[in-house]
């Protein structure tokens, strides 16, 4: 049998793509015990502020239509959220946040939800935060003005 991998030899972004994809399996099975996964959840996020409507919802995620009518019917299947016509304009499909729904995205996102995923993963998880906010920010800017 052969020896586990030492990830301490791999380049930088076979380590960052591994790690993204491990932490997003480990979110998404934290999740899953509300009947959400990572795009539910953001979904959620959104109409906790109010209703808003499946196109905007589509829009906001950057999918289609079809796409988000998708997660909108899980989300609805595990009684997160409801969806009714408008009754100003018929063609706009109103989703709002259930009772059900407030309480999964309160637990499943709460202060400590990532922090315990990380329990003995990070040894200094602030700064791991912080750099990661660097990334993001430097990243996203590079990647936004050059266009």
């Amino acid at each position: 049998m052969s020896s586990p991998p030492d990830p301490s030899s791999w380049a930088t972004g076979r380590l960052l793509s591994t790690a993204a994809r491990l932490v997003e399996h480990e979110w998404d099975a934290h999740l899953d015990r509300w009947g959400l996964n990572h795009s539910g959840f953001a979904v959620l996020r959104m109409v906790s502020g109010g209703p808003r409507s499946q196109r905007e919802l589509a829009q906001a995620m950057q999918v289609e239509d079809q796409t988000m009518s998708r997660v909108l019917d899980r989300l609805e299947r595990h009684g997160h959220v409801t969806r009714e016509r408008s009754t100003t304009d018929r063609r706009r499909v109103e989703v709002t946040l259930s009772d059900t729904g407030r309480v999964a995205v309160a637990e499943a996102g709460s202060d400590d939800a990532a922090e315990r995923l990380f329990a003995g993963a990070v040894e200094d998880l602030p700064a791991l935060r912080a750099q990661l906010a660097r990334v993001v920010d430097v990243l996203s800017a590079r990647r936004w003005s050059a266009g």
